[in-house]
């Protein structure tokens, strides 16, 4: 992307007045959690200094990756580790460089976590157009096995492992599988969202 993807303009606006801060991937990504969970935590690396204002002007909270060349899972383990310092048997896990879900897709999420949960169900992960996607509600087996998991693997892998213990939730927000990885995927989401 050439930038921090948690820092790109969401939602698309005009630009605002000088000196106005717009709001981000990040700070929405936020806004959205809060609303649905007790506290929000940020996973970040060598990116912390230039996320830190953000996350703290939020209320959330931000736990910082020692390791993040060891990739995106070693990032997932740190703030699940995190989740379970707090005192938290839960957690929402969504990524950053993308949208945010829509506020009714969280209450679909959530509310088919807690149905699902109590068929010993260990997650609920939002289904899109044939792609699995983001946020994923994972109860405390889930956060342990992927605790427990190798360093060298990844999400995937251990969702695979446990797949008979996951509920697939068929939602209407494409915003749960896009991936912003590149200016060309970011302009795409723009120019769909005017």
């Amino acid at each position: 992307m050439g930038r921090d993807k948690a820092l790109l303009p969401w939602p698309p606006q005009p630009p605002g007045p000088r000196g106005s801060t717009p709001e981000t991937f990040l700070t929405a990504t936020i806004d959205v959690l809060d609303d649905h969970s007790d506290l929000v935590i940020v996973v970040a690396g060598k990116n912390a200094p230039n996320l830190a204002p953000l996350v703290y002007a939020r209320g959330a909270f931000i736990t910082i990756n020692p390791a993040p060349e060891r990739g995106q899972f070693s990032s997932l383990q740190v703030g699940l580790q995190d989740v379970l310092n707090r005192g938290r048997d839960a957690a929402i896990v969504t990524l950053v460089d993308r949208p945010p879900a829509r506020p009714a897709t969280l209450l679909r999420l959530r509310a088919a976590f807690e149905e699902a949960y109590s068929r010993e169900k260990w997650a609920v992960v939002p289904e899109f157009g044939g792609k699995h996607g983001h946020p994923i509600f994972i109860g405390r087996e889930m956060i342990h096995a992927f605790l427990s998991a190798s360093p060298a693997s990844t999400a995937r892998d251990v969702e695979h492992q446990h797949v008979h213990r996951i509920e697939y939730v068929l939602v209407d927000d494409p915003f749960v599988t896009m991936n912003v990885d590149t200016p060309a995927d970011y302009d795409s989401l723009l120019q769909q969202t005017k």
